[in-house]
């Protein structure tokens, strides 16, 4: 049966990427028998439409099932992340000239680790937040959390209520919605005559120029380049008017949009990422059609050294059992018998197993108990952090490795 676009409903001609079968890349294992027996995989395929440009998944896997009750992913397990937000809460504080009589929502609020800034600040916050677990944090920090999924009908309810917004933030969201064209058409609704919509986002023309192939998994259920959220926004009624480019998970941008027919004018910014994206061919299916391609070869690359490190005597471990990881592991072929084990901050994750490779999660002083040759770091956008917040791997001599795009002894 062929597929068809999640937003404009043109038949999918275009293969991108095809990643096998696949666990959600955040449902984590008890390590038993039964939960391993009963873990499940879905396919995992990647392909642009023709038309809006679009690229997105095949499959529609239920985003209730995945985000409703405990959902593993916390924002403030990162401080290299909590200091970009609290970076964006002053960058839009004086841009916009925010105060206490102004209302700042966030969409996927998570724990709160964003909208805390701004109430600590006396600016009137709300986030939406389907995670209830997440909302509890963030309610523990005195930010007010809508548990919900957001789209018209929400954006709706929260307008009945009294609440329009100056800003909305949706940071690393917009790629998570399977009706992408509900999801956008809820800020319209949502936003003051003159309010302002900013996005965060991996941005595709790094993903396949970086083969950051382990960002794709089902929870992602798009991957965005600015001409598809231009197309996708100015017919949901946004019209953008200013893109930032940002560093963050692996390179991203940042947009801002305002209502159709808004008075700020286009910035330079804008121009650039445009033609970036028309230089990178972005517009061409070929482009799409060679990533898929180049996949092969990192993984073959980073299994060899994996065998070399064994032929040697030598152990290696993970840092950050991160969904892009869990992508990587599953689509190179790895388990226990590669990777002895992953540590990882989060307590929510500690004592599990990851999806699909079964590899056991520890806390991060398990590092120093074992003393592992090699730590492979899972999500490299955070390598900085985590070899600085890690160095004494190096009074045993050990050595943190990151595999993309090509493996990297540091």
């Amino acid at each position: 049966m062929p597929h068809h676009c999640r937003f404009c409903s043109t038949p999918l001609a275009t293969l991108v990427a095809d990643l096998g079968a696949t666990p959600w890349s955040n449902s984590f294992l008890e390590p038993t028998e039964e939960a391993i027996a009963r873990e499940q995989a879905f396919p995992l395929q990647v392909m642009v439409c023709s038309e809006c440009l679009l690229v997105q998944t095949t499959e529609t896997v239920p985003a209730d099932e995945i985000f409703n009750g405990e959902y593993h992913y916390l924002s403030s397990f990162s401080t290299s992340w909590l200091d970009h937000s609290r970076r964006y809460a002053e960058k839009m504080i004086n841009r916009f000239n925010l105060d206490g009589a102004s209302q700042v929502v966030e969409v996927a609020s998570n724990d709160g680790y964003l909208l805390q800034y701004f109430a600590q600040k006396n600016i009137p916050v709300l986030g939406v937040e389907p995670a209830a677990n997440a909302a509890r944090i963030a309610e523990g920090r005195n930010v007010p959390t809508h548990v919900a999924f957001f789209g018209q009908i929400t954006a709706s309810e929260l307008v009945a209520r009294g609440i329009r917004a100056d800003l909305t933030a949706a940071n690393n969201v917009l790629a998570h919605v399977p009706d992408i064209a509900d999801f956008v058409s809820g800020f319209p609704i949502l936003l003051k005559p003159d309010g302002v919509a900013t996005f965060e986002f991996p941005h595709l023309l790094h993903t396949i120029e970086g083969i950051q192939f382990d960002t794709i998994y089902h929870e992602h259920y798009s991957y965005l380049s600015l001409v598809a959220v231009e197309r996708i926004f100015k017919a949901c009624g946004l019209h953008v008017f200013d893109v930032e480019e940002l560093p963050t998970h692996g390179g991203s941008l940042r947009i801002y949009a305002q209502l159709a027919g808004g008075k700020r004018p286009e910035t330079a910014g804008l121009a650039k990422v445009r033609a970036d994206e028309a230089a990178a061919g972005l517009m061409r299916m070929e482009t799409y059609l060679a990533f898929g391609k180049r996949i092969a070869a990192v993984c073959e690359e980073f299994r060899a050294f994996l065998a070399d490190a064994k032929a040697e005597g030598k152990t290696v471990a993970a840092y950050g059992a991160a969904a892009k990881g869990n992508t990587f592991l599953n689509v190179c072929g790895l388990t226990s018998d590669d990777i002895a084990f992953i540590v990882d901050r989060n307590d929510l994750k500690q004592g599990k197993l990851s999806p699909g490779s079964h590899i056991p999660i520890h806390a991060p002083d398990e590092l120093a108990a074992a003393k592992p040759d090699y730590v492979a770091i899972l999500p490299w956008n955070l390598t900085e952090e985590i070899v600085a917040a890690n160095d004494h791997v190096r009074s045993w001599g050990g050595r943190f490795v990151v595999a993309i795009p090509e493996v990297r002894v540091i």
